[in-house]
């Protein structure tokens, strides 16, 4: 919609996590430092935790991306499965071949000899579970079953759970101690600081091929940091309206006021009891904006 006025090739702040648009922040950075450290030694479970909208998904894309060829892995975006199925699920990942109605011995038979196949090879599994908070707790304890599984020297299977902070308080549960007691790499994600925005605004423009000055003044970069908190998904969110007002108006550069505007219509969004009538009202400033920029060009 606005790519063109703004000299862009893609909108910048879609939400879809897109690994060339990863920013290395001192938090995403330590975190993938963990990930391939955690990764290399071969031992227990990894735990990385963080807010809604911190970033996880994106930093298990990028882990993927960057982790190197001697390394297998195995991605479930949603792992909230009973046992039999989580398993169904890890072995379609690992592309074996099952018979319909595999019974849960030749199930984990078949497993095991996959994993001993892929270590005879010189690969380490690495099964990476997003959204971990929702993973049933007899769930986890079949999982920490797996990685028992193991030849002298390391695992055969090794798991990397991402999760909302509310994967600690699941993990504190009696009945799978022994997998807490396993986790012996963790991280927590936190929220951008204001500077971090700063670069983080400047990262996806350029990324996105925007070459001019600056885009979003300094009073829009504050109005970021205080609306979302930090958050990553919030600032692409409001950011993204932002330049949608901007451009309506027919300027140049982001304002204060514009992000202001955004944050307000974000929060009704949320709370549509409250402001029921403001994201329509921005909506039609777009528009309304847009109409006038473009009769007097």
């Amino acid at each position: 919609m606005y790519s063109k006025h703004f000299g862009l090739r893609e909108a910048p702040f879609g939400i879809t996590p897109d690994t060339s648009y990863f920013f290395t922040s001192p938090h995403s950075q330590e975190a993938l430092n963990t990930l391939l450290v955690a990764a290399k030694s071969g031992e227990g479970f990894i735990k990385i935790t963080g807010e809604v909208g911190t970033g996880k998904t994106l930093l298990c894309r990028k882990f993927i991306a960057t982790i190197g060829p001697d390394f297998v892995t195995a991605y479930i975006p949603n792992p909230y499965l009973e046992p039999r199925t989580l398993m169904l699920a890890l072995a379609d990942e690992l592309e074996l071949p099952l018979e319909k109605d595999v019974d849960q011995h030749q199930l984990l038979k078949s497993i095991t000899h996959r994993l001993m196949d892929l270590a005879r090879e010189g690969k380490q599994v690495l099964l990476l579970l997003d959204e971990a908070q929702a993973i049933p707790v007899e769930s986890l304890e079949a999982l920490r079953l797996l990685t028992n599984l193991e030849t002298e020297k390391r695992k055969l299977l090794q798991i990397v759970l991402f999760g909302q902070p509310e994967l600690n308080q699941h993990l504190q549960a009696n009945s799978i101690r022994q997998l807490a007691q396993r986790i012996t790499f963790h991280y927590h994600l936190g929220p951008l600081s204001r500077d971090d925005i700063e670069y983080y605004i400047a990262h996806r423009l350029r990324v996105a091929g925007y070459t001019g000055g600056r885009l979003f003044s300094r009073a829009a970069i504050s109005r970021l940091y205080k609306a979302s908190g930090g958050i990553p998904r919030l600032v692409n969110i409001m950011a993204n309206k932002a330049l949608m007002l901007c451009f309506g108006e027919g300027k140049q550069q982001v304002s204060g006021r514009h992000v202001r505007l955004a944050a307000r219509d974000t929060v009704a969004a949320g709370r549509k009891a409250r402001w029921p009538w403001l994201a329509a009202g921005v909506s039609l400033l777009i528009a309304a904006g847009g109409l006038t920029w473009a009769l007097t060009k």
